[in-house]
């Protein structure tokens, strides 16, 4: 007589989680890329902002100083001194955090996606695509090494002046390393502007092929215009023009 077939027993798996909205976004590569190019752009913003603000330098001591003084007031008298700046800054460093985070993940996502180098190597990208990494790195460096010079006067050579900026520039660019490092970053970032902008456009569906060429050529001239508007200045202090 022919037995009954027999059900083997399982432990019972506890129900998975429902996935939250906001979890399954951050968990994609769409929304990690969403995010890094979001991020991008608010400190793309910040960029312009803090090169229009930086070129007051050619206007003299009582210009430069005067800019500097009104970042510390600015919104007063509703909000009280300082709290604009520091709310600007915590916008900005919560999009460099976002953005650090996001690049990181989707590299180790895309090296677990293929884990073998390939067969035959080749150029696959351009010189900024494929230098966005180190760039990233060098610009991380270098804000460390900027607020310490600059805002809070730890690595500042000389004597940093409260107050002072128009002066505490000028000593900083008056140092040969203060020169090259500050260079060499903004070489960086006009490689990461570059490339970064051209990549978020896409990401959030801005580009098609209508637009690739107007996209391409915005982006170089932003890179080309924050580059030297940044490098400007320590060459103006190394040729005397601001002193």
């Amino acid at each position: 007589m022919a037995l009954a077939p027999t059900r083997e027993r399982t432990a019972a798996r506890p129900p998975s989680p429902a996935p939250t909205p906001s979890r399954g976004f951050w968990s994609s590569t769409l929304g990690k890329k969403t995010v890094m190019a979001v991020s991008g752009l608010i400190m793309l913003g910040y960029l312009v902002a803090h090169v229009a603000g930086n070129l007051k330098v050619f206007f003299g001591p009582e210009e430069f100083n005067a800019y500097g003084h009104w970042l510390r007031v600015m919104g007063a008298p509703v909000l009280h001194h300082h709290w604009a700046l520091w709310i600007v800054r915590t916008v900005l460093l919560a999009a460099v955090v976002a953005h650090a985070v996001s690049a990181y993940q989707l590299s180790r996502r895309d090296l677990k996606a293929r884990p073998t180098a390939y067969v035959h190597r080749r150029r696959r990208a351009s010189y900024a695509t494929r230098t966005m990494r180190w760039g990233g790195i060098i610009l991380a460096l270098f804000i460390v090494w900027h607020l310490l010079d600059l805002t809070t006067g730890t690595a500042h050579p000389g004597g940093f002046e409260e107050g002072k900026p128009y002066q505490n520039v000028v000593d900083t660019f008056s140092t040969w390393y203060g020169n090259a490092v500050y260079i060499v970053a903004m070489l960086a970032l006009g490689l990461h502007v570059r490339h970064g902008f051209w990549s978020a456009a896409q990401t959030l569906g801005v580009g098609n092929a209508r637009r690739e060429r107007l996209l391409r050529t915005l982006a170089d001239t932003l890179a080309l215009v924050l580059t030297a508007g940044f490098v400007s200045v320590p060459v103006a202090v190394m040729t005397g023009v601001v002193s």
